[in-house]
């Protein structure tokens, strides 16, 4: 006999709560192999194909192409076999499976999602939000609602900052039911449970002077929702100015040694070293030098957490809007090494290809606005970092060179951070010896 078992959107990194439905690939019916992709989905930083933790006949979908779920919703049904006496799992044509990997009992598949994995199917839990009933399941393809098991019982929490946000925010954490493996409560069930909640308190307020809600457009202009990356940016921007008590430095620099630098490198054969590359390896030497700045703060332990890697972030403009695509370890690779990698994540940013993981656990941003043809900038830290690099375009304008006036290549760099990690002379320190790298790249000897 066979077993309906429910796939819910699984958490898809961090910071991420929901997805849009941009392409199904199965229809009910179809006969699907354990980790074998059933949807694409959106979100707010990449386009990822999902991949169902059962093997079986797919009996349900929920939501349409279009459709935006949040974390931990339900996405398909499946019926899986029933266990056989040799311990494998007979499936709806009559084959079986068992230690061939496949979705028998007793077995999931591995962590093929950033904090998702499945272990035992039959104990998959189904979260339950504070205050919200369980929903009656669709029409499954056999005219049979789709089983659900809901397990009772205390759920782990391995994340201090989980425990903290719900502390923080009066949650009690007995109230969940996490979604990730062996049911682990997550940062985006506790972030869904308090939107649940303040909805709730919202929907229970007198409405008799509320405005009215409409999404159609406004004499004289056009309403636009704030969703997708438009809207992920608009949250994490909005939560750094709240949260960080910001201070920008600026400094002109002369950069036209480092730009026959550059030019000298490149003339010497092989591949070619790109500007931001250059830039990135004068920020990791700074960085070397004040490490204060490549840090977050704790402020619930009140602490200052300082990274022993740098991994750098950097802006990139798409189609889709700004993302941050992040090159891990840049500290222990070289300008090349850099050149190569930025390259590669560009080309993924431009093509919508980027993973989640892609795009999270950048300790320092570096900023290059210059392209846009602009000289200087106040840049917003990139939460939770402490600190983002800002660069202008490079130009030529007059400047005392030896003495004399002369025409050189001058770049506007502006530091902005947080100024609980550090005072103003740390950061000017910092500011003052990455204009130094620019202007006699020379200075990085000292640390190669």
């Amino acid at each position: 006999m066979a077993q309906v078992l429910e796939f819910k959107l699984p958490d898809l990194g961090e910071g991420l709560t929901e997805a849009e439905i941009v392409r199904w690939l199965v229809e009910v019916g179809d006969v699907v192999a354990v980790d074998q992709p059933v949807v694409e989905v959106e979100t707010a930083k990449a386009m990822v194909e999902v991949p169902c933790p059962y093997g079986g006949v797919v009996t349900a979908r929920y939501g349409e192409e279009g459709t935006e779920l949040p974390v931990g919703a339900p996405l398909i049904t499946v019926a899986v076999g029933a266990p056989v006496s040799d311990g494998s799992t007979s499936g709806s044509d009559g084959s079986t499976s068992g230690s061939d990997g496949s979705a028998g009992k007793g077995e999931g598949s591995g962590n093929v999602l950033v904090g998702y994995g499945t272990s035992e199917a039959p104990a998959r839990r189904r979260r339950v939000r504070p205050g919200q009933g369980v929903p009656a399941a669709p029409q499954a393809a056999n005219g049979q609602a789709a089983v659900r098991e809901v397990v009772e019982g205390p759920v782990p929490v391995i994340s201090p900052l989980v425990r903290r946000l719900a502390r923080e925010n009066g949650l009690d954490l007995r109230e969940l039911t996490g979604s990730g493996p062996d049911g682990l409560i997550l940062r985006a069930d506790v972030e869904y449970a308090l939107r649940s909640a303040a909805a709730q308190e919202k929907a229970a307020e007198p409405t008799a002077t509320a405005l009215p809600q409409t999404s159609a457009p406004v004499p004289g202009g056009i309403r636009t929702p704030l969703k997708g990356i438009r809207g992920a940016v608009a949250d994490k921007l909005s939560r750094s100015r709240r949260e960080i008590p910001d201070a920008t430095c600026w400094v002109d620099a002369d950069a036209t040694e480092l730009m026959r630098a550059r030019t000298a490198m490149n003339a010497a054969g092989g591949p070619k070293i790109s500007l931001l590359a250059l830039l990135a390896r004068i920020c990791t030497a700074a960085l070397a030098r004040f490490p204060e700045l490549n840090s977050t703060v704790d402020m619930a332990a009140r602490e200052v957490v300082q990274f022993d890697h740098v991994h750098i972030g950097f802006a990139a403009q798409t189609e889709r809007g700004l993302v941050v695509p992040v090159v891990r370890d840049a500290h222990a690779r070289d300008a090349e090494s850099l050149t190569a990698e930025f390259a590669r994540l560009t080309e993924a940013a431009r093509t919508g290809g980027l993973t989640p993981g892609e795009l999270t656990g950048g300790t320092f941003t570096l900023n290059n606005y210059g392209v846009f043809g602009v000289d200087g900038s106040t840049p917003i830290i990139n939460h939770p970092e402490a600190a983002m690099l800002g660069v202008g375009r490079i130009i030529p304008k007059p400047w005392v060179h030896e003495g004399e006036l002369a025409v050189r290549q001058v770049v506007q760099l502006s530091l902005t951070f947080d100024h609980r990690v550090c005072d103003g002379g740390t950061a000017g320190g910092f500011l003052r010896y990455v204009a130094d790298c620019v202007e006699q790249p020379a200075v990085l000897l000292r640390t190669l």
